[in-house]
């Protein structure tokens, strides 16, 4: 946790659309949208890109498979100093980390063995560093966060010193220093390193995290509670049924998939952090082990927070069409926009708005990054979930610097009835 700054590296970031560089609970409780399934969690939980390191040195990110499975545990001992008083929520503006992003070498420690690395598709078991050999089913990477909390921090000043691990890491009872005990979080996030099957190369496993961690020593992952506590609180002592299954909890409500799918964070850091790329984001050299990380010094590579990077093209101006949304169009079903269409492999924004407008419609979409869609009007259903941007993230054929749509989605425009040509607001 960087407060205020841009983090010394890139991150995967799970939870609510509220997430932004300085954080309170009350501004949790603003977000309107969540990637996570149970409406009452407005939480953020956060780790380190996984990236292939290419024989010329170059990185390519991994891709996450699924998002992630963010266990909600209700381990207690009757050792603990509290026992007699159950397990309590996280109170309001309740934070921590798990894990060392500067640890190069593997140790006995209890926090060292919340770490850990599955093969899917491999018999073997959980391993303390990135495996050696190609995941046919994807990389789990997973992570345990301590449990037994001091009762009176809400966060310390190196996010860990107010919480404890118990003494078996997942379970076992809590020092008498942090009596008071949590609900066990654990992360499980899959990367699809087989993707990557036919580009290994040398002696060594080609992958590394964003923090330029090689073996995965480093790997940890950051959680803020957005929670509201009195719903929390109750299904810890309501709900007990240990099958995973969060729906058999009565205590929540839930999202819908697209509600989840569409939600997204406007990006802030003009920096370049997906594609192919001649470094790790930040300044992360690779720093293999067993010596922790030297911190780099005079490092020009530090990127500033700038202002939102828009998922549309404002034409508002030049042309007196706004920005509708990110609209659903899914296949086998009839078409968003029903006029005219057109499909060009140098499509652009402009040039469908241009397209639709001379062929006397009010409303164009982009679709696939070449194909224009014409129409009168969008059918209600279609239109983006309240406070959800869509996943519309194709770069038009025509110009890179455009998004033209997604998979069964398409980036809708509107003629402009008047001067007041206000594109929709994102959050």
């Amino acid at each position: 946790m960087d407060p205020g700054i841009v983090s010394t590296h890139a991150h995967t970031v799970m939870g609510s659309n509220a997430f932004n560089f300085t954080m309170n609970y009350a501004d949790t409780q603003a977000a309107t949208c969540s990637t996570c399934k149970v409406k009452e969690d407005m939480s953020n939980y956060w780790v380190p890109n996984l990236y292939y390191r290419a024989e010329n040195g170059s990185f390519i990110p991994v891709k996450q498979s699924g998002g992630a499975l963010i266990y909600y545990l209700q381990r207690q001992d009757e050792k603990d100093p509290e026992f007699d008083k159950g397990l309590v929520a996280f109170p309001k503006d309740f934070r921590m980390i798990a894990g060392n992003p500067n640890n190069r070498n593997h140790s006995n420690s209890i926090e060292q063995s919340a770490v850990s690395f599955v093969c899917l598709g491999i018999t073997e078991p959980a391993s303390p560093e990135l495996p050696k050999h190609n995941c046919p089913n994807g990389l789990r990477t997973q992570l345990v966060f301590p449990s037994c909390w001091n009762g009176n921090d809400l966060d310390s000043p190196d996010h860990k010193s107010h919480m404890a691990y118990p003494t078996r890491t997942d379970s076992g009872s809590c020092p008498s220093s942090h009596p008071k005990r949590f609900i066990t979080i654990f992360y499980e996030v899959t990367w699809s390193v087989d993707d990557f099957k036919d580009m290994w190369y040398g002696d060594k496993q080609p992958f590394v995290f964003s923090h330029g961690d090689p073996d995965g020593y480093g790997y940890h992952g950051d959680f803020l509670s957005g929670w509201d506590v009195d719903i929390l609180q109750k299904a810890i002592t309501e709900c007990t049924d240990n099958s995973g299954v969060v729906e058999k909890c009565g205590a929540f409500q839930f999202r819908e998939e697209t509600e989840m799918t569409g939600c997204k964070v406007l990006p802030r850091v003009h920096e370049a952090y997906d594609g192919i790329l001649a470094a790790l984001p930040g300044c992360n050299p690779i720093q293999a082990g067993p010596d922790p990380v030297v911190k780099q010094a005079n490092c020009d590579a530090v990127a500033e927070i700038g202002d939102p990077i828009l998922p549309f093209t404002d034409i508002s101006k030049s042309l007196k069409w706004k920005y509708v949304g990110c609209v659903s169009d899914p296949a086998g079903q009839s078409r968003t926009l029903d006029g005219a269409q057109q499909d060009k492999p140098d499509m652009t924004v402009d040039a469908c708005i241009k397209y639709c407008d001379g062929a006397g419609y009010s409303y164009a979409g982009v679709e696939y990054r070449t194909q224009c869609f014409c129409g009168n009007g969008v059918a209600p259903d279609r239109l983006p979930s309240n406070g959800t941007m869509g996943v519309c993230e194709f770069k038009c054929g025509g110009d890179a610097k455009q998004i033209c749509g997604g998979y069964g989605q398409a980036s809708v425009y509107q003629r402009c009835s008047s001067d007041d040509c206000i594109n929709a607001k994102m959050m």
